[in-house]
């Protein structure tokens, strides 16, 4: 488990707060909507993480079920989204016995790094994906828009109830790959993370994350059952929307 999704869990808000999702979201939604999105539609999201996405999404849903493999990171999108149904489960071997209108993995898909694993979860989003159903797939980066950069960032606590104010976080994020010829890149974060009684301390985190080119994923998508498209968004990432055909 990576630190940002178990000891340190409850500093995600002040990496990701939950409000820049939202252009994001809307985003998604408008790709389901020209998708046909039912009237009512049922949501499973594989990897919810804070449930930051969730909570921009489900105005639109009769019914939404968060899964994530971090029980510290399912309790606080239980705080967010109370209205969710809320199940550990990993996206490799979930198995829920129902299926959804929607299936939604976000980044967390890039945490799949062996063509094996990104496989594994591709077929349980096809296995809870409705006949005629849609699965939207959201990785950062595909093998052929890869590019290394660094980023910055963090927010400070609120007096909402979370915390007394005085907890802040600011981080340093280096994304590179140091071998093109395997399936990974490194994502390496500094964290200063200042405590309530006014101390700081500095932690690194490292994410080994998935890198597949297209035709990979496109692939596999088609080897589970689904039929895939891609589209791109305004920040220049492949998003694979995959359809699973009605039964004949």
């Amino acid at each position: 488990m990576h630190k940002l999704y178990g000891e340190l869990a409850t500093w995600c808000p002040l990496l990701s707060p939950p409000g820049e999702y939202l252009d994001e979201a809307t985003f998604f939604l408008s790709v389901l909507e020209k998708a046909n999105l039912p009237a009512s539609p049922s949501l499973l999201e594989l990897g919810c993480g804070g449930g930051n996405n969730a909570l921009h999404l489900k105005a639109r849903f009769a019914s939404m079920t968060l899964t994530d493999i971090s029980p510290q990171m399912l309790a606080i999108s239980r705080a967010l989204n109370p209205d969710c149904e809320h199940l550990v489960g990993d996206m490799r071997s979930l198995r829920l016995g129902r299926t959804f209108d929607v299936v939604f993995v976000h980044d967390a898909i890039d945490y799949m790094t062996t063509t094996h694993d990104l496989r594994l979860a591709l077929k349980i989003a096809f296995l809870h994906c409705k006949p005629g159903g849609l699965a939207l797939l959201v990785p950062d980066y595909v093998q052929e828009t890869f590019e290394p950069s660094t980023d910055h960032g963090g927010t400070d606590g609120s007096n909402d109830g979370s915390n007394d104010g005085m907890s802040a976080l600011r981080y340093l994020e280096w994304v590179y790959d140091p071998d093109s010829t395997d399936t990974t890149y490194i994502i390496d974060y500094a964290y200063l993370l200042r405590e309530s009684n006014g101390q700081t301390r500095v932690v690194h985190d490292r994410h080994i994350c998935g890198l597949f080119p297209r035709t990979k994923w496109l692939n596999l998508l088609r080897e589970v059952g689904f039929q895939p498209e891609i589209i791109r968004d305004d920040y220049g990432r492949d998003i694979f929307v995959a359809r699973r055909q009605l039964m004949s």
